[in-house]
């Protein structure tokens, strides 16, 4: 080859190369580069537990790692407006909790819509709340303390982790069932609840399961029920609320994993299979198992499903805790 030949064909391989490296990040195989999680509380917390055991399985098998992002905050607002403000490209993703829909009936004014905002990728995990009572409450069962409560209305006081929080409500849900008046004492710290549930200035508590089933099993507290439909593998032995005594009483907390909208379905579906994947790990689901959380693994239409079901089922809970925006 005369060099003449040689030289033309080096310059349309330079050509090439410096068209490749021009190319726009949507047109490179999906992903090639690291993909942020963006989760919505601190860390430490059952969703950013769920969070970072997920994440570090799916990254393996995506070939890029999934960084954790800790963006607490609002009860989950400021979160939510950052992922739903990022570039719709896959490389950011958002997991949160039902907060996600008790937010919008909350808060008229947020600055972006629960379904509209959002590409959903999958609905990862469920967990209940578990019925915490101070161990110098004399009871032991959902009778005994409705039985107790209905005696000497707005004497009992529980505590929660805020107003709107997912143990508050799930309080308010399980007073309305039961007809029972009890006093609401919201802390900003969950530590201070539990610290103050140990030592019986407040007798009640909803907290998630997983945060839960450690002070249970260190003999802290004792535990009357669960709040979910069916009772939890963590704890075969605890009944559910409806079947100790209110037929239909049901309220999970759920972890839904998200883009912002516009997010390319190819990159969104990818993400769907390998988060479903990591879920179908028996590593994982045994863990998942140990600290009361539910494996789940949707579609994105089913996420979207969900999430529209449970709108309105929070904001009727909201409106009779009589809760608003502050």
């Amino acid at each position: 080859m005369q060099s003449g030949q040689l030289r033309a064909l080096a310059g349309l391989a330079a050509v090439v190369v410096s068209l490749v490296a021009a190319l726009p990040a949507e047109a490179q195989p999906f992903p090639s580069r690291p993909i942020r999680l963006i989760v919505a509380f601190a860390p430490g917390g059952s969703v950013d537990l769920v969070s970072r055991l997920v994440a570090q399985k799916a990254g393996e098998t995506l070939g890029q790692p999934i960084v954790i992002d800790n963006r607490p905050g609002a009860g989950g607002r400021l979160s939510a407006e950052i992922a739903a403000n990022a570039t719709p490209d896959g490389y950011t993703l958002h997991i949160t909790s039902a907060s996600l829909v008790v937010n919008a009936a909350i808060h008229r004014d947020l600055p972006y819509d629960p379904v509209r905002s959002f590409a959903p990728v999958t609905l990862l995990a469920s967990t209940q709340n578990a019925l915490a009572a101070t161990l110098a409450l004399p009871v032991k069962s959902v009778p005994e303390l409705i039985a107790l409560a209905g005696k000497a209305p707005g004497k009992i006081n529980y505590g929660s982790t805020g107003v709107g929080t997912s143990g508050h409500l799930t309080m308010v849900m399980f007073l309305h069932q039961a007809r029972l008046q009890m006093n609401h004492v919201p802390y900003k710290v969950i530590g201070q609840t539990y610290t103050d549930l140990f030592a019986g200035r407040v007798s009640l508590f909803f907290p998630t399961l997983p945060g839960a089933l450690p002070h249970y099993r260190a003999g802290k507290m004792r535990l009357l029920a669960v709040s979910g439909a069916k009772r939890s593998t963590a704890l075969p032995d605890l009944p559910t609320v409806a079947e100790a005594a209110l037929p239909g009483f049901e309220a999970s907390t759920w972890y839904p994993i998200l883009a912002p909208a516009g997010a390319p379905k190819a990159a969104v579906n990818l993400l769907n299979q390998q988060f479903v994947a990591a879920l179908a790990s028996p590593e994982i689901r045994k863990r998942l198992d140990a600290m009361g959380v539910e494996p789940i693994g949707s579609t994105p239409a089913q996420l979207t499903a969900h999430i529209k079901a449970e709108l309105p089922k929070w904001a009727e809970v909201v409106r009779l805790s009589g809760t608003r925006a502050q």
